[in-house]
Formats: structure tokens, C-alpha cells, sequence
């Protein structure tokens, strides 16, 4: 065994891919899955919780990890996440405990980027009304006006949050699609403009007023949450098009919903929402909305590499290593 005597007892809130619970099992650990294949609520974890002494949690971005679970599990000394962010987790809370935080970002950021190029294409050349249009028996023949869309050369996209995914972005729509790429991100990156010919903005507000296409890409924090607001839905042109595969709550969902009914801007795709599962009131209504079941980093090589990193973080942590993708 790995660790001698010690077999660490890991309880993990929803199941993961086997790649990496195969990983943990090869080195020792004994795992406790939850049979539920849905996210626990809080009442269900921490009575899960309080029935062994865990020594660590891998949980879910579903998961809410707050001061309660915690203390619900007063022997665990590790919570690894399986998601790049990780506003589901209280890290004071965490901290206060000398708890180990930790995430698995890079595993899924090829995935979520071409999930946004889709959702981009998807809108432009209004690919989901056209195919609603052939399965009704709508569909009678070619015509010179027949769901005219836009071209993205030559378009300007605009970056909100420059991290690996929105840089990602931003390399396959400048050189792949042929777009001019501008962005907002809290600190300049020369790496990204040598990259990619991205152009820095000092704020987000200019962003918005001249891109043809947003595309958002921060985490959610206070600092982010309704960071596009119903007074900086305004800033955009009327022809725009907005993108989210970040978190919902970084979009005053109401307020975009607004927005597209009254053409404020052109259209909008959403992999993520303001209170999942449920979406604002009228959103499902509007035909220039693309809605995804938070999909964007639904590919096996992506979440097999989140399973991988979350295996290996609680690997390292029990080896008395630090994790290589530590939070807190």
C-alpha cells in the first residue's frame, strides 16, 4: 500500500469517471461513493458525512461546501474539487479549519473552448432556428433571404476574463476564424497579445461597446456576480451577440432576458444559468437564444482529466506532497 498502514477514506459526493477512482484505489484509499446520481442536498451530505471519519471529500461543483459540511466532517483535511472553479466552496470557512482546497483546472479547458466556438457559429448562422425549421416540415426549398446570418471574419471578438479558456478562445477566433480579438481581464497579458494579437481594454465597459461578439470567461465572485448587469447590457451594440460558459451568475439572467426581447442586442447563448437547474422566466420563450444543459466541458477526454487531477491532488496531499492544484 502506499501509504503503509494508513488507508485514507475518501468520501466522494457523486460519482466521477473510473479512470480516476482506479487511480485512488491502486494507491490505497478506500472510497465511499454516494448512489445518489444527482447532487446531494445539504441534509444528505452532511448526514453521509457524519458516518465515518472521513479523511478527505471530493466533491462536485453542485456540491455547496460551506461551514456546516465542514463540521460535519471534522477529520477531513482535504475537500477536492472536480471543477475549475470553486465559488460552491466557502474558503474562509475552509481556512479557518486548515482545510485543503483544491480544483482541477487545464483538464477541461480545450473543451469548454470549442464548446463556446460552437455556441459562437451556432448563433451567427442561426443553426438551431434552421434546424427547428426543417424538423416542423417548414423547410420548402432554397430562398436568397432564407435565415441570413452573419460572417465572423473580420468581426471583433471581445474577451471578458483572459485566463487559459478565454485565451484558448481568443487563439481560435483570431487565426482559425479570421476575427480581430480584444479583452478585459484584471491584469494584462503580453503572453496572450504575443499569442494571439489580442488587444488589451483597461475596462469591461469598453469591451462591451465595441465587440460584435462577447464571450465571458471570469469566475464568479463578488466582484463578478451580474457583472453584465441590465446598464452594461445597454453598453452593447444592438447587433451583438453574448456568449457565457463561465458561470451563470456573472449575467443578471432577468435582465438578458429583457435585453433580447426588446433588441437590445442581437442574440444570446448560455451554457450556464443565474440559478440551475432553473432558468429566468421567458428565457426558453425567446427564438434568438442557444441554451445548453452546462455541457461545455462534456467531453470524455475533459472530464476523464478532471478525475485524473482530483485523484491526484488527494494522492499528494496524502503522500504529504502539495497538491499541484491547490485552492486554499
Amino acid at each position: 500500500m502506499e501509504f503503509g498502514y494508513f488507508m485514507p477514506l475518501i468520501y466522494i459526493t457523486r460519482k466521477i469517471p473510473d479512470v480516476g477512482l482506479t487511480m485512488l484505489r491502486e494507491k490505497g484509499f478506500e472510497l465511499d461513493i454516494s448512489p445518489k446520481d444527482r447532487p446531494l442536498t445539504k441534509h444528505e451530505m452532511v448526514k453521509a458525512l457524519k458516518k465515518k471519519p472521513y479523511d478527505g471529500v471530493l466533491c462536485l461543483l453542485t456540491d455547496t461546501i460551506d461551514g456546516e459540511v465542514f463540521d460535519a466532517a471534522p477529520s477531513a483535511k482535504i475537500f477536492a474539487n472536480y471543477a475549475v472553479g470553486f465559488n460552491n466552496i466557502t474558503i474562509d470557512e475552509a481556512k479557518k479549519r486548515g482545510i485543503t482546497i483544491t480544483n482541477t483546472p487545464g483538464a477541461l479547458t480545450e473543451a469548454v473552448a470549442e464548446h463556446t466556438i460552437a455556441l459562437m457559429l451556432s448563433l451567427v448562422r442561426r443553426i438551431p432556428e434552421g434546424e427547428t425549421y426543417v424538423r416542423k416540415g417548414k423547410f420548402k426549398g432554397w430562398g436568397p433571404e432564407l435565415f441570413l446570418g452573419e460572417e465572423l471574419s473580420g468581426k471583433t471578438l471581445g474577451i471578458l476574463g483572459a485566463g487559459r479558456i478565454g485565451g484558448r478562445v481568443a487563439e481560435i477566433a483570431g487565426k482559425g476564424l479570421g476575427m480581430a480579438v480584444i479583452y478585459y481581464d484584471i491584469k494584462q497579458s503580453e503572453e496572450l497579445e504575443r499569442t494571439t494579437g489580442a488587444v488589451f481594454r483597461a475596462t469591461p465597459d469598453t469591451v462591451l461597446r465595441e465587440a460584435d461578439v462577447v464571450s465571458i470567461h471570469v469566475p464568479l465572485l463578488p466582484t463578478t456576480t451580474h457583472l453584465l448587469n441590465a446598464a452594461r447590457l445597454r453598453l452593447m451594440k444592438k447587433t451583438a451577440y453574448l456568449i457565457n460558459t463561465s458561470r451563470g451568475a456573472v449575467i443578471d439572467e432577468a435582465a438578458l432576458v429583457e435585453a433580447l426581447k426588446d433588441g437590445m442586442i442581437r442574440a444570446a447563448a448560455l451554457d450556464v444559468f443565474e440559478n440551475e437547474p432553473k432558468l429566468a422566466e421567458g428565457l426558453t420563450e425567446l427564438s434568438n437564444v442557444v441554451l445548453t444543459p452546462h455541457t461545455a466541458s462534456a467531453t470524455r477526454a475533459a472530464r476523464d482529466g478532471m478525475a485524473v487531477l482530483a485523484a491526484e491532488n488527494l494522492i499528494a496531499f496524502f503522500a504529504g506532497q502539495t497538491p499541484l492544484n491547490i485552492v486554499s
